[in-house]
């Protein structure tokens, strides 16, 4: 395959993505796949390589019915979808981060003295952060993480949605999950669109743009 080739079907990845809202309940998406579709969604970079996301896939119908009743005015994406993926950001993510520049140690990607320092500056540093600075840290990540999360699953031949409208302040205990650990970001539904979703407009780039 050649580079034009595959920065067409990269493209192509990028215009044809739309918000679905209503997919075919028939298609579903295997455990398989949707792993290898999270995998490459967690290539996204991140502040200090923490990977602070983290990924609730509800599938079941209970916990479908369960987040039904979080998101009453997104039931059609929630019921239709294969899978609704509920992404938090970890406010203990600096916990993983001896673990993470160890393992990038142990396969040739940094010295052992460079990740000894680089943990004691994060170290000093993530011990003296406010905790709404290392909050509006991890979703600006999570944001990350979730476009590629989008992008990952159209390249499947998935559609998705991203949703905001949902009760975050009840979703992680509805679940089990740790309140004040876990952060909400956004639902994103995927599945096969069941029909073709509305195309939207963009603003032009002289519009958001400007050169210096």
């Amino acid at each position: 395959m050649t580079v034009t080739s595959l920065n067409n079907d990269y493209k192509e990845i990028i215009t044809s993505r739309r918000s679905v809202r209503v997919y075919d309940p028939a298609v579903k998406i295997s455990r398989e796949e949707m792993t290898e579709i999270l995998e490459e969604a967690t290539l996204a970079p991140s502040s200090v390589n923490l990977q602070p996301w983290r990924f609730l896939v509800v599938d079941s119908p209970e916990g479908k019915a369960t987040l039904e009743e979080l998101a009453p005015g997104n039931k059609t994406q929630v019921t239709t979808s294969s899978a609704v993926i509920a992404v938090f950001g970890d406010m203990n993510a600096f916990d993983n981060a001896d673990e993470i520049m160890g393992t990038a140690v142990e396969k040739g990607y940094m010295p052992q003295e460079i990740k000894d320092q680089m943990m004691a500056n994060y170290t000093d540093l993530f011990a003296r952060i406010p905790a709404q600075a290392f909050r509006e840290m991890i979703l600006i990540d999570c944001g990350l993480v979730s476009m590629q999360l989008m992008l990952s699953a159209r390249a499947h031949g998935y559609d998705t949605n991203p949703i905001g409208g949902y009760d975050k302040s009840r979703i992680a205990e509805a679940f089990g999950m740790e309140k004040e650990r876990y952060v909400p970001v956004m639902l994103i539904s995927v599945g096969k669109a069941a029909k073709e979703a509305r195309r939207t407009t963009r603003l032009p780039i002289d519009r958001v743009a400007e050169w210096k």
